[in-house]
């Protein structure tokens, strides 16, 4: 219905026109609005396209202007993990929920990237919208930095059966090796709430609205992707520079 509005406000100027000459009432502009519509029914869907082109223009102007000025938050933030190639020319940004399926299936494809490509850095943003099992995931994985044991538990997080909670969390910390006690009190240190609160910003101000994202250079890439179209945004990161 608004679409439908906006349209009319639109094409209103054609039906104005046709009336300048004439002393009408809107009752009579009304008529002719629809007039023009009925005889005109491609002005319509031209000017939806207008409008979807105007929309896409303004978000990736504003995509354009959150990528300069959050280009150091981005690939630079000391308090993101970092796997593959720590001073790789091409930094892939993720964010991600260990609860989501589609998270869950880029693991395999960003894992065979970093295989056949040694010159890229994986920066790991936890980004847990979809439970409480999420968020305890996101703040246990951060806290295992504390124990050298972050790629570990996020490694084995995406690779257990079942969705992460509390208690399979911990059980999977623990067959790793980590002392429980202290990550359970380092989950609640002021840098695990710093790159969370991050997370949210910097995905609020891409416009990023579920998990996976990715960021590579100027690209936005939403959503599950193969291998190999992360790997045509890195190529044209590295054609650009």
């Amino acid at each position: 219905m608004r679409r439908t509005l906006v349209t009319v406000l639109l094409i209103l100027g054609l039906a104005a026109a046709q009336a300048q000459a004439e002393d009408i009432t809107d009752a009579r502009v009304k008529e002719l609005i629809i007039k023009t519509l009925r005889e005109n029914p491609e002005l319509v869907l031209e000017a939806l396209r207008t409008l979807d082109q105007r929309q896409a223009d303004a978000d990736a102007a504003k995509a354009a202007e959150v990528l300069q000025t959050e280009r150091a938050a981005l690939e630079g933030d000391p308090n993101a993990p970092v796997i593959g190639n720590p001073a790789g020319d091409v930094t892939i940004v993720e964010f991600f929920d260990y609860n989501c399926p589609y998270c869950r299936k880029a693991m395999p494809e960003l894992t065979a990237l970093l295989q056949a490509d040694k010159n890229i850095r994986l920066v790991l943003r936890e980004w847990p919208i979809l439970s409480e099992g999420s968020d305890f995931a996101a703040r246990a994985a951060l806290a295992a930095r504390s124990q050298g044991k972050y790629a570990e538990l996020h490694k084995a997080l995406f690779a257990m059966r079942g969705k992460p909670d509390a208690k399979s969390v911990l059980r999977t910390a623990k067959d790793l090796g980590l002392d429980i006690d202290k990550l359970q009190v380092d989950m609640k240190a002021p840098e695990v709430e710093e790159h969370i609160a991050t997370s949210k910003r910097l995905t609020a101000a891409l416009g990023f609205n579920g998990t996976p994202s990715f960021v590579v250079g100027e690209a936005l890439i939403p959503g599950f992707v193969e291998q190999a179209t992360l790997a045509e945004a890195v190529a044209a990161v590295r054609a650009a520079k």
